[in-house]
């Protein structure tokens, strides 16, 4: 196995985030290739790097040698199928069940999140997260649906670790840039999240891809439409 994981922007690139921290999580050795965030116009350095690679032009992109995998979710998937050993899902059938299902709501859920909290690592906003809870409630229901969700699994856990179905996995891993989301725009959670979003924080692989987006340094406009506004 001869791995590369190609991601964007780590202050930015939720997508990204989440395989590379399971991959640094579980130890399974790769090579970063990252492609910055200059545009996603068909002509942009981005999208002319990434669609040599793949049709899709997006990020991430894992190689394993010359098979390509796109998605985060499918990459996870296949580095678990490829890693049974490490268990990078729970390894009882119900909650993994559950875990899947988990995933499968953040892959495709919680749109009004995404679209009006980006991530943004080495910021924080404070003012710009309670205007966005004032004026688009559709945030605001998301976010204690969120609460709600992750709350009532870190209350029925019954192991030491502050995990979201005991040990560390890719649930927990899908979850880490929505932590990021909350605790960058200062959105006041339950206890018990906020006490999960100190651990997320404070996780392998995670406190690592923190600390390099703060390193970066590199001021992407199409990111950051709440700045140029302020």
């Amino acid at each position: 196995m001869n791995y590369t994981l190609y991601i964007g922007n780590k202050n930015y690139s939720t997508w990204s985030m989440r395989p590379w921290i399971v991959m640094k999580y579980f130890d399974i050795p790769f090579n970063e290739k990252l492609v910055k965030f200059d545009s996603f116009d068909a002509g942009s350095l981005f999208k002319t790097t990434l669609s040599s690679i793949s049709k899709y032009g997006t990020v991430p992109i894992l190689m394993d040698d010359d098979f390509v995998i796109t998605d985060s979710l499918a990459i996870c998937e296949y580095l678990a199928e490829k890693h049974p050993d490490l268990a990078l899902w729970p390894t009882d059938i119900k909650r993994r069940a559950m875990a899947r299902s988990l995933v499968a709501k953040m892959h495709s859920g919680f749109p009004a999140i995404r679209n009006y909290l980006p991530m943004n690592i080495e910021a924080e906003f404070p003012e710009v997260g309670q205007i966005i809870l004032r004026d688009h409630s559709e945030v605001k229901n998301e976010i204690m649906l969120l609460d709600d969700l992750l709350s009532s699994l870190l209350i029925s856990n019954t192991s030491n670790q502050n995990y979201l179905f005991g040990d560390f996995s890719i649930a927990d891993g899908f979850y880490a840039p929505m932590c990021l989301r909350l605790k960058n725009y200062h959105i006041k959670t339950s206890s018990i999240l906020a006490d999960y979003i100190d651990t997320i924080c404070h996780t392998k692989g995670i406190k690592d891809w923190i600390s390099e987006a703060l390193k970066e340094q590199y001021f992407v406009v199409m990111d950051e439409p709440y700045r140029l506004h302020r």
